[in-house]
């Protein structure tokens, strides 16, 4: 029996010639993704067990996200102890404020990651890096001080289901209808601690930003990663992309791999789609929600937050004002400087919308964008859950840019396509 993509990779690290899922294996970590809410725990862990050292400082990449600027007293102590830590440790690839950004835009942006390897974080949408055929997964602060300071854990690995994408997009649909149709038809747990595997002919027509879209999500239907294989797009964006370290290892699933399900789901035929509260499993077409009332619009995190994502919005925006509340937050600041270079933010501004630095404040709720009681927002974010981006009586409709965009100007849920 031939192995999938996940455990080749897991094999690798392991030291294993063959692997199957449900094995327990100690991988060596490539990478260790660190930001200011779950780090600082991590570091307190190591500190009280008297561990003084780091694995590897070149293979630890640190940035504060979630509530960069600081906001408040507490999140300033957060980014005081990061920033100590990863000054004393050494940590080469690290992001200040300033230059911090989205963890899961800004480490692909700025070269760190690769496929073939193993890549961890102290956060759930660490599944991003999937995009890249790597086996990336979030951990919580306790793996995190044992990745930090051994550069392994432990895993068992995962059984994959193959998700086979078929069909060309139609105009006005994207990478965040595709996941959300996908999430929709597993459920919420559908693949709880599986590898979401996608194939098919639809993604050689997505670029890596909405590759990683998708990847980004798994976690939202259970999954423990989200991976694609390599291409000619995935090779490319790292041509641009790596800064160092150009050598990766590339795998393929067998033909004969071993999956615990597969689902189709015809693309082509797919419309906008919005997932309604409380669930992102909660997926409907745009056609079936459409006109219902909104108060805020808004465009951005670690799922959309990337240029693309600015271009499709602003492209529907551009000339016309928009109806409610509208904030718009780049996902790092290299895409916010492409915005502002592109005219994108001058778009923005003048259809009244805000125009924010790099930040994941209102996607978790944190600041820059929480919702009052009864209110009720079209977000491009990944989950909306009860009380997500504030009030627990307010609401969140998950849709892609170019959904949220067109609803911003109309102040209700609209179909995208009435502007294409």
């Amino acid at each position: 029996m031939g192995m999938t993509i996940t455990e080749k990779i897991l094999a690798k690290a392991s030291g294993s010639k063959s692997i199957k899922a449900g094995d327990l294996v100690n991988a060596k970590i490539d990478v260790v993704m660190c930001h200011d809410v779950t780090t600082p725990p991590a570091i307190s862990m190591l500190k009280a067990d008297g561990i003084d050292k780091v694995f590897d400082p070149e293979k630890i990449v640190v940035t504060p996200d979630h509530f960069q600027p600081a906001k408040d007293i507490k999140s300033a102590e957060l980014h005081k102890r990061l920033d100590d830590w990863a000054k004393q440790k050494k940590i080469k690839h690290y992001y200040p404020v300033g230059k911090a950004g989205v963890c899961h835009a800004l480490l692909p942006e700025q070269g760190h990651i690769r496929p073939g390897e193993v890549i961890v974080g102290g956060d759930s949408h660490t599944c991003t890096y999937g995009a890249f055929a790597a086996f990336s997964t979030g951990i919580g602060s306790t793996d995190l001080a044992a990745a930090i300071a051994t550069g392994e854990l432990w895993f068992k690995v995962p059984e994959s289901i193959k998700f086979v994408l078929k069909g060309k997009l139609s105009k006005g649909v994207y990478s965040k209808d595709v996941i959300l149709k996908a999430i929709a038809a597993v459920g919420v747990d559908g693949a709880l601690y599986k590898a979401m595997e996608f194939v098919g002919d639809t993604l050689k027509d997505m670029s890596m930003e909405a590759r990683m879209t998708m990847t980004n999500m798994a976690i939202e239907a259970g999954g423990k990663s989200g991976i694609i294989g390599f291409d000619q797009t995935t090779k490319k964006y790292l041509d641009e992309h790596l800064k160092e370290n150009n050598d990766y290892t590339v795998f393929e699933s067998d033909a004969d791999a071993d999956y615990a399900s597969t689902v189709e789901i015809d693309c082509a035929a797919l419309e906008p789609m919005v997932a309604k509260p409380h669930l992102p499993s909660n997926g409907a077409a745009i056609g079936d929600c459409a006109g219902l009332a909104m108060n805020q619009a808004y465009i951005g995190s670690c799922t959309n937050g990337r240029i693309e994502d600015m271009r499709i919005a602003a492209k529907i925006i551009k000339g016309k004002k928009v109806a409610i509340r509208t904030i718009i937050v780049p996902a790092t600041p290299v895409i916010w400087k492409q915005c502002v270079d592109e005219g994108l933010a001058e778009i923005f501004y003048d259809a009244d919308c805000v125009f924010s630095a790099p930040t994941c404040g209102a996607c978790l709720g944190g600041f820059m964008g929480i919702l009052a009681a009864g209110e009720k927002c079209v977000s491009t974010t990944n989950r909306n859950f009860v009380g997500r981006m504030g009030s627990p009586k307010s609401e969140v409709y998950l849709a892609s840019p170019a959904t949220a965009a067109a609803s911003a100007i109309e102040g209700k849920l609209t179909d995208p396509r009435k502007y294409m």
